[in-house]
């Protein structure tokens, strides 16, 4: 933008009123360098107003030129920038700063009213609709601030320090003037008051925005379509929000997508979240949280890499105290179609939840299981969703589709399915499957847990499920470490299974798609409680160096879990033992990869291609199904994948079995 302002000279201040151009005082008007009166006509001009340099014109889609300029426009305290061109503003633009190159034609009013701070210090009830885990939304929010703010709350003294650290930079960005960035495009808008937009926005056709931020840039920018309502939100960078949504006290985080007559309402979406027909009311929606269906209630819940079915439902109001209840699906929990289910409730990672469920369960220490209505009673199958192969398509799919270009990223996202987090409760819930044998005995047909069943035959899967996973995991872990061992030396084993670092021991969390130790949680939680740490982007950064040491945290983790789980001394391992655990690992990689293998295989079953070969005989409907379906069974790349996977794998093993034993 022009920093070099001059005033208006007599023949510049003529040459305006000439083209019907009117000013409450003209000499508040200043203009920059290279101005010329040539390109503004029928505007108004009010208060204190900066000029820059019409030079430039766009070109509009159809091959429609228009120059830069001031036409038909009441201007009032307003600085805009060079090359603009701002056109047909029926009441009136105040209090805004317009960067350069910055396309304003058929809006209604923009103005900035008193001091404002754009939707920064917003507070937003979710969870609780009645308010007590409100989360103060800013434009640095990341989904692990957000988790602390609203779950952390048996720590008041930490919600009142990090309220205040969000506080003060509310107040830092507060002014009396907004900001339209440079570049920024808005057609065919409404009502937009006391909004900062960034670079490169583009808001067509908007009915209303109101008290919010919009932080796009030239690396990310953010497009606000037709018809949207929004008021008290912020918008983050490379995400839009199209065609009639709504969002009311919202935070949209980085490269998420609200459209076709979506509602939300006290909610937070962060990265990668899409949201399209249906209804969210006080959710937080962690890294991609997806639901499409119009008939698809989400509310007072918790989710990530989840995506809801058709027709879900939960319920967190049982007519007595009022709408007080919240549920928990941790990461990687979907539904099925017309799911529900009454909160409160926890259901574990990577489950599936179909039917209705209303017995409040928590199952989050039996990840990866199935949670099935049958006859109003709740079944649990343990840990069949780890043979799934939505299971692994949804764990390629992930990292692909994670949309940001900012290179400013807020949330640290860990796409793992096996890590220290899922682990640890897939061992609790080893000894949960064997305590209830224990208590209920080996031939009993059906097993009661929380206050659902599990089948005699679901537990024993289940047991034989997590062991195959942990397995998987551990020897994953000792194999990379250990990889460049060039023989079975004892000595160099040891000295390099130690541990980098004390860190990772003990519990770990999924703090909304960062998966840590606790302990380096809980230290930085600390350091905000103490007042050592004040400031909102080193608490980011914090989190980045969580998510930058995972693996190296992972080890330390899995060094300890040898002596618990195995029996394993690690300082004094054998190279048996080392043989041993990789024996385990390439037994478990391929009993998994042929398990999904054979659940992959009935998408190509014979009830899978009905409705195919219209008119046909038999031979048409394989052949319309295979041009549908990209070929035969053996010809799917994700079923080559998989056999890629197992030939690699296998070879990965036998060539460290073998140099272990040099």
């Amino acid at each position: 933008m022009n920093n070099n302002y001059r005033k208006l000279t007599l023949e510049e201040t003529e040459a305006l009123k000439s083209r019907m151009c009117t000013a409450t005082d003209w000499s508040r008007i200043e203009v920059g360098e290279g101005f010329s009166p040539e390109h503004i006509m029928y505007t108004r001009f009010s208060g204190d107003i900066r000029i820059g340099a019409f030079r430039k014109e766009f070109e509009l889609p159809g091959g429609m030129r228009k120059h830069s300029g001031l036409y038909h426009a009441t201007l009032h305290n307003v600085t805009v920038g060079d090359d603009c061109c701002i056109e047909n503003v029926k009441n009136y633009i105040a209090n805004y700063e317009i960067g350069n190159g910055t396309f304003i034609e058929n809006v209604d009013i923009i103005l900035t009213d008193g001091v404002s701070s754009f939707g920064n210090g917003v507070e937003v009830s979710v969870l609780n609709e009645t308010g007590g885990r409100e989360v103060m939304i800013y434009d640095g929010l990341s989904a692990h601030q957000a988790y602390i703010m609203a779950l952390y709350r048996h720590r008041p003294e930490l919600a009142e320090k990090m309220r205040s650290i969000v506080s003060r930079y509310a107040d830092s960005v507060s002014s009396p003037v907004g900001r339209i960035g440079s570049g920024v495009t808005i057609a065919d808008a409404g009502y937009i008051k006391n909004v900062k937009i960034g670079d490169c926005c583009k808001i067509e056709g908007t009915s209303r925005l109101k008290n919010g931020s919009i932080n796009s840039n030239a690396h990310a920018p953010v497009h606000v379509g037709v018809g949207v309502i929004g008021d008290d939100f912020i918008i983050c960078s490379s995400s839009s929000v199209e065609d009639r949504s709504t969002i009311s006290r919202c935070f949209i985080g980085q490269s998420c997508h609200i459209g076709h007559t979506y509602s939300a309402s006290d909610s937070l979406f962060f990265s990668n979240c899409h949201g399209e027909n249906g209804e969210a009311c006080a959710i937080f929606a962690g890294p991609f949280t997806v639901t499409h269906h119009k008939s698809t209630l989400l509310i007072a819940g918790m989710f990530s890499f989840m995506n809801a079915g058709s027709g879900s439902n939960q319920s967190n109001h049982m007519y007595k105290l009022g709408p007080i209840h919240q549920g928990i699906m941790e990461r990687g929990a979907k539904t099925a179609s017309d799911s529900y289910l009454l909160w409160p409730a926890k259901v574990g990672a990577f489950s599936l939840v179909m039917g209705r469920h209303v017995a409040h369960q928590d199952t989050s220490d039996l990840p990866f299981s199935y949670l099935i209505e049958k006859q109003n009673t709740s079944y649990i199958f343990p840990g069949v969703n780890l043979r799934s192969v939505g299971t692994i398509r949804d764990a390629r799919k992930w990292p692909k589709r994670d949309g940001r270009t900012d290179p400013d990223r807020l949330d640290c996202i860990n796409y793992n399915l096996l890590s220290p987090y899922t682990i640890q409760k897939m061992m609790a819930g080893i000894r949960i499957l064997e305590d209830l044998v224990k208590v209920s005995g080996e031939t009993s047909d059906t097993y009661s847990y929380q206050s659902a069943k599990i089948k005699n035959s679901s537990l024993k899967k289940g047991l034989n499920y997590y062991r195959i996973a942990i397995d998987k995991f551990m020897g994953n872990s000792l194999i990379k470490r250990l990889e460049n061992i060039p023989r079975g030396d004892i000595a160099a084993i040891r000295e390099r299974m130690k541990p980098d670092t004390p860190t990772g021991e003990g519990r770990w969390v999924d703090i909304s798609g960062l998966i840590a130790p606790k302990s380096e949680v809980d230290a930085l939680l600390d350091d905000i409680e103490s007042g050592a740490l004040t400031d909102v982007r080193e608490m980011n950064a914090r989190f980045f160096r969580m998510h930058e040491n995972y693996y190296t945290y992972e080890w330390t983790w899995v060094y300890g879990q040898f002596r618990e789980y195995y029996g394993i001394d690690p300082e004094n391992i054998t190279v048996e033992q080392v043989v041993e655990l990789a024996l385990k690992w390439k037994d478990s990689v391929v009993s998994l990869d042929r398990m999904v293998y054979e659940d992959a295989r009935k998408e190509f079953s014979l009830s899978a291609m009905t409705g195919f070969g219209a008119d046909g005989d038999k031979s048409q409907q394989n052949l319309d199904f295979e041009e549908v379906r990209g070929g035969a069974f053996e010809a799917n790349p994700f079923v080559q994948a998989i056999e890629e996977h197992i030939r690699v794998k296998s070879a990965l093993g036998d060539e460290f079995i073998s140099r272990m034993k040099r």
